[in-house]
């Protein structure tokens, strides 16, 4: 049991019924899981408000519930009153279990891309430095040994609290995690300071009618984490790094290819042998060495100058981080798949139309004989990145192949007819196979000596969501499938 007072000491409330001189055994913001002498805090969700549900976790022995809003509450129950119930749990959360992140010491990567290859690389370099690191992101959760998959990116304020607990009883001393806008926004990282706080980069994204209202309040959500952290790490190139940067608490170190920067990188050389796409540069500032990574590109330039600035400060020697870098791999980011040895394939997350451009620039570079794209977008998502995605892939891709991502509520071809018009800017080619299983086959039938084919937007995602449910869909098994069909 925790005593009431010991979760309430750092929150401003109200006590408008019962009395704060009790113990709770549970905190919980689900109904469903309320139990006896629990506290329940009332969430406001977009579909769901926790405020309806009081009865309901009275009945079952509830002993407080947290509310925002005027409410009645059955005899016998504590009613305490805050400003916001998502704030309140992320602070009742951190004091229930102890405040973990006082000791562990968070990382906290935010940006529109590359927050989860840099969790990857920093997680490598800083484990084969000698820390025991736990990670959280929008693949998974690692804990020791243990691994959970994510449902957010950023999960939920008491979920990143337990996390934490379990990584420092696992003997954890550090854990990397993405922090996405969202969970900046719902107060899902409130209640800790962050060691270090990291911006990647931003661009227009994330927005629409489930998401934020507009482009400033996204950069704003951002910028939240640098009045939460000790220590800012920033992305000197970005042109809204300042506004990002607006009302900062933080002491700021800054990367890039700027000439400004802290940390940057020099004299980038791209490296093609058969089957392998790569890049070599030059680290000056803050670290000098030189770098070569298995992942082609400037954008993992990017990332990994960003992991060599935040490991920096662990102390990490160059040689560990040099060695480190070589062997970093991230699932479903640009992930090569082996299907023939006279064209490359890959699998990758590029699922809005600024990490797709980045991604298929970044493979002409390479000069493939062909750029071949697949690719769907998500249903109930704003309609603006599909017709920008269209246009992207038809602009910079020799082929696309149009197909379905996660159709949600849609219909796909609704949304494939909607990347056509984004087709239609361009003199780019392309076919439509709604069946991303087909899609897959009809890319390998035909692909031509020289080409790299990417299959874009699922990534790491094992499943294809469907008229509210989840089916079982993975990539890596479709192409295994495609190539066993082939062969028969």
């Amino acid at each position: 049991m925790t005593e009431l007072k010991k979760l309430l000491e750092r929150l401003e409330y109200e006590c408008i019924q019962g009395n704060t001189d009790i113990s709770i055994s549970e905190l919980v913001y689900d109904s469903r899981k309320a139990a006896k002498d629990d506290l329940f805090v009332c969430i406001k969700g977009t579909v769901v408000d926790g405020h309806e549900f009081i009865e309901e976790v009275a009945a079952k022995g509830v002993s407080v519930v947290v509310v925002q809003e005027e409410v009645k509450a059955p005899e016998g129950v504590t009613v305490i009153k805050v400003a916001d119930t998502r704030y309140a749990l992320a602070m009742l959360s951190a004091a229930f279990f102890d405040y973990p992140a006082e000791t562990l010491k968070v990382i906290g990567i935010t940006g529109t891309k590359g927050k989860t290859t840099t969790t990857y690389m920093v997680k490598s370099i800083l484990e084969a430095a000698g820390y025991k690191v736990g990670l959280i992101g929008t693949i998974e959760a690692i804990i020791g040994e243990e691994t959970i998959p994510a449902s957010n990116t950023t999960p939920e304020s008491y979920i990143i609290q337990n996390y934490f607990r379990k990584m420092l009883d696992a003997g954890c001393d550090c854990c990397v995690m993405e922090v996405s806008s969202q969970g900046l926004m719902m107060h899902r990282v409130a209640g800790f300071q962050f060691e270090l706080g990291i911006f990647t980069n931003i661009e227009p994204d994330h927005i629409g009618p489930n998401e934020h209202a507009s482009f400033e309040e996204y950069m704003e959500c951002k910028g939240m984490l640098f009045r939460q952290c000790k220590t800012g790490i920033v992305n000197a190139d970005d042109k809204h790094v300042q506004e990002v940067l607006k009302g900062h608490t933080c002491e700021v170190e800054t990367f890039g290819f700027s000439q400004q920067a802290d940390l940057r990188a020099t004299n980038v050389e791209l490296v093609k042998r058969p089957g392998y796409l790569g890049v070599a540069y030059t680290v000056k500032g803050l670290v000098n060495c030189d770098v070569e990574i298995d992942v082609p590109g400037k954008f993992s330039v990017y990332n990994s100058l960003t992991a060599i600035a935040i490991c920096r400060h662990f102390q990490v020697t160059e040689e560990n981080m040099k060695k480190a870098l070589k062997e970093a791999k991230t699932k479903g980011r640009i992930e090569m798949i082996k299907v023939s040895d006279e064209f490359t394939l890959m699998i990758d997350y590029a699922h809005n139309a600024m990490s797709l451009e980045s991604l298929l620039t970044t493979l002409k570079e390479y000069q493939p004989k062909r750029l071949v794209c697949l690719f769907g977008c998500g249903g109930n998502r704003s309609k603006l990145r599909r017709y920008e995605m269209g246009e992207v892939s038809g602009k910079l891709a020799d082929l696309t192949i149009i197909t379905s991502d996660n159709p949600r509520f849609e219909e796909p071809q609704a949304i494939i007819d909607d990347i056509k018009q984004g087709m239609a800017k361009t003199d780019g080619k392309y076919v439509e196979i709604a069946d991303r299983k087909e899609a897959i086959r009809y890319a390998i039938e035909h692909g031509q000596p020289g080409d790299v084919i990417v299959l874009a937007g699922k990534g790491h995602e094992d499943y294809q969501e469907i008229k509210g449910k989840k089916y079982p869909m993975d990539e890596r098994v479709l192409i295994a499938e495609v190539l066993e069909e082939l062969k028969g």
